[in-house]
């Protein structure tokens, strides 16, 4: 038999001394280690009539108190209530999972008249873990009543509740009103202007605590490291470390890892790599920042070498890892590495879902893009309003706007970003139309569109000639829903002008503007004067690019091949030699095709394919179908010092070529084929497609570097303006 069970078993009968019951009953509480104990002395206790008691209904509350849910269930019962022990109550109920629960201790001690100034800062405490703002906005009235207004540690609690609901201004104004502030006053409202993004306002705060009396602790630096690397504050956050390191704070286990963070977040890659490889432990936080600072820069091969030597890795972790693969050049490692993610066991948020989705979207692999569809629908993450824009998104960039099309109107409910994703779907793949009349139903649902929505309105009229429609847009942008044209909307209209070869026009827009013209916009003028072989203005727009990033690769191949049309082939060796000697190299074209759960990827020229030999012989054999039906190779987008006939010969390897022989060798029959290329689809290529989707009876869908062409009968859907 227990200790507990013998003392409740020797109490005497009821009707002897209550007194005597009570001090056995007090024993058998102080004994008990157990729920299930402490519930049989609460039996004899009530047995006893004994519940009236305070001292032993004090007693069980404090000894059941680390069973929250029963301490609470007695306490919210008892006859009478203390401050002591509905305070001590409040304290573990704010520490706990469900600090919500707060509340019904606190009313119960507000109707019994029962408050002091140490339920307050647990009571407030708790409120802010959960954002009751309104609940404490009312305990707040109560303290002032009670003249409480200038305890220290009831407006510590106030600046935190405060802040954590977001009311940022009120939260500075207790703050500003305290006689005393201890260390911990100034961390809660450091952290509070960081957790609301004031990143600007923590950082003047620092500097003030720093002319104080107070000292600050590992915590406020940690903060205030946080909000330099969320504001990529680099020189501020140079300034800290200065302040560490004169403070003697790198003892301090976090500190270290913080200031990886802070130097990763703001993209100093040299200095966050020098902090860890100091490092004694390396915390994952640090890893992880060093894995998403290096794949932000694009670095993904240094972020995999971080990655690959972590011990433990955590959900954070693998899901920048394959965000940075997905922002990459190589999307389809991404999926790899979410493939490995589930090997072992991991399962994935809606984070690394969009980050999923994204790669798939990269890739242009349709099949694999069902998949993952499939895949967020199994795992419950369909019904999350931001995943389905990224599928929207998604299925568009894969060729597939039926599907797209599909999400959009299943979706339970849409916001902004849906439409306008929806209209950017429309419009990259030519269908300006339907972009515009899903831009009127969405005025038609009272859904106000914003700066992006009118980028897709206007790049859809862009790629389909509707100069006038453009131009409309634009004034209604402005007009109607006072949205300030940004770069993007002026490199839009210039893009509208110049692909219909009103280049005087887009000139005017550029000279015109109110903002400075940046690389969008003169890149925008460039590429028309490319298309329609304006070689001086051009050459002027080519100029003014560099002027603002010398080392942009597309300004420089356009003057050399601008060189290279009016055959100044010495002119095209200088410039070739300067960009060498800078380090600026070409984009390569490359070209993919999904076939199955595969993907092949060309260069141009490539014979690197295990099925080479194949590939060319299948390509030989188009062009001889080709020429019987009039196809002459056009040598004019080959800019180099070749003769005609080597020309003749080098268009005829570009890519997607390639790509489009290995499809017609390897598809199923009647599938369409789907090629991906990161570049703009030449002249010769364009006929070549359309061609070959007649001659061979086809459907053929490229993606170029802006926008989609179908390729059906002959007949391009872009109508050959692009």
């Amino acid at each position: 038999m227990s200790a507990v069970a013998q003392t409740i078993s020797a109490c005497p009968p009821l009707h002897r001394h209550h007194n005597h019951h009570h001090g056995q009953l007090l024993t058998a509480l102080a004994t008990s280690t157990s729920l299930p104990q402490l519930k049989q002395v609460h039996a004899q206790i009530l047995k006893a009539g004994l519940d009236r008691s305070t001292s032993l209904i004090f007693k069980l509350i404090l000894s059941s108190i680390s069973s929250l849910d029963y301490a609470l269930s007695v306490f919210i019962h008892a006859p009478v209530v203390e401050c002591k022990v509905g305070s001590k109550l409040l304290r573990e109920i704010s520490r706990s999972g469900e600090p919500g629960k707060a509340v019904l201790v606190y009313g119960k001690m507000r109707r019994e008249g029962c408050v002091d100034r140490f339920c307050f800062p647990p009571v407030l405490k708790a409120l802010a873990r959960v954002e009751g703002l309104r609940e404490g906005m009312e305990v707040h009235g109560v303290a002032v009543k009670l003249g409480l207004e200038s305890d220290a540690f009831v407006q510590t609690a106030l600046v935190g509740l405060y802040g954590a609901c977001g009311r940022v201004l009120d939260a500075r104004l207790v703050f500003d009103k305290m006689c005393h502030r201890d260390v911990v006053a100034w961390s809660i409202m450091i952290e509070s202007y960081c957790q609301n993004g004031h990143y600007d306002d923590s950082l003047m705060l620092f500097e003030e605590i720093k002319s104080s009396s107070v000292k600050p602790d590992g915590m406020i630096v940690s903060n205030i490291l946080s909000a330099c690397g969320r504001s990529k504050n680099l020189a501020f956050g140079e300034a800290v470390h200065e302040f560490i390191d004169s403070s003697n704070m790198m003892a301090d286990p976090y500190v270290p890892s913080n200031l990886v963070t802070m130097y990763a977040s703001c993209g100093s890659m040299d200095l966050a790599q020098k902090l860890y490889d100091g490092l004694s432990v390396k915390h994952i936080v640090a890893s992880t920042a060093m894995v998403s600072g290096y794949s932000k820069l694009g670095q993904v091969d240094a972020a995999r070498s971080i990655f690959d030597q972590m011990v433990e890795k955590d959900l954070v972790c693998w899901s920048a890892m394959i965000a940075g693969y997905a922002e990459s050049d190589w999307p389809h490692k991404a999926l790899d590495v979410f493939n490995e993610m589930q090997t072992l066991g991991m399962k994935p948020d809606e984070v690394t879902m969009l980050s999923v989705i994204s790669a798939c979207a990269r890739l242009g692999a349709l099949e694999r893009a069902k998949w993952v569809h499939s895949y967020v629908n199994k795992n419950n993450h369909g019904g999350a309003l931001s995943v389905n824009n990224a599928l929207i998104d998604m299925y568009a960039k894969c060729g597939s706007l039926d599907k797209a099309k599909d999400v959009f109107d299943k979706m339970p409910r849409r916001n902004v970003i849906s439409w306008t994703s929806m209209i950017n779907s429309f419009a990259i793949h030519g269908d300006a139309r339907s972009a515009l009349n899903c831009f009127n139903q969405m005025q038609a649902e009272k859904v106000k569109p914003n700066a992006i929505t009118f980028v897709g309105v206007l790049y859809a009229c862009s790629h389909a000639g509707l100069v006038g429609e453009g131009k409309k847009y634009f004034v209604l942008m402005t007009d109607e829903f006072n949205i300030t044209p940004k770069q993007e909307h002026y490199g839009c209209m210039v893009d509208l002008y110049g692909r219909a070869n009103l280049l005087r026009e887009a000139l005017e827009v550029v000279e015109t503007m109110p903002l400075a013209p940046n690389i969008v916009v003169w890149g925008s003028l460039m590429a028309a004067c490319r298309v329609h072989g304006e070689f001086e203005l051009g050459e002027f727009a080519a100029q003014r690019v560099l002027d603002l990033e010398p080392d942009h690769d597309g300004a420089h191949v356009l003057l050399s091949n601008l060189c290279a049309k009016s055959r100044r082939w010495g002119d095209v060796g200088k410039a070739r030699s300067l960009m060498r000697s800078q380090g600026i190299v070409k984009e390569k074209g490359y070209s993919r095709v999904e076939l199955g759960d595969q993907i092949h990827e060309f260069l141009t020229a490539d014979r690197k394919h295990r099925h080479t030999a194949e590939i060319y012989e299948k390509l030989n054999e188009i062009v001889s179908k080709l020429k019987l039906n009039g196809y002459a190779p056009d040598s004019c987008s080959v800019l180099l010092d070749l003769d005609e006939e080597e020309k003749k010969e080098v268009v005829l390897w570009h890519s997607e070529k390639l790509a489009l022989s290995y499809a017609l060798i390897n598809r199923d029959r009647d599938s369409e084929i789907r090629i991906i290329k990161n570049l703009r689809i030449c002249d010769d290529c364009h006929t070549f497609m359309k061609m070959v989707s007649k001659v061979y009876h086809v459907e053929i869908i490229v993606r170029d570097r802006s926008r989609f062409h179908h390729y059906r009968c002959g007949v391009c859907s872009c109508g050959d303006y692009w």
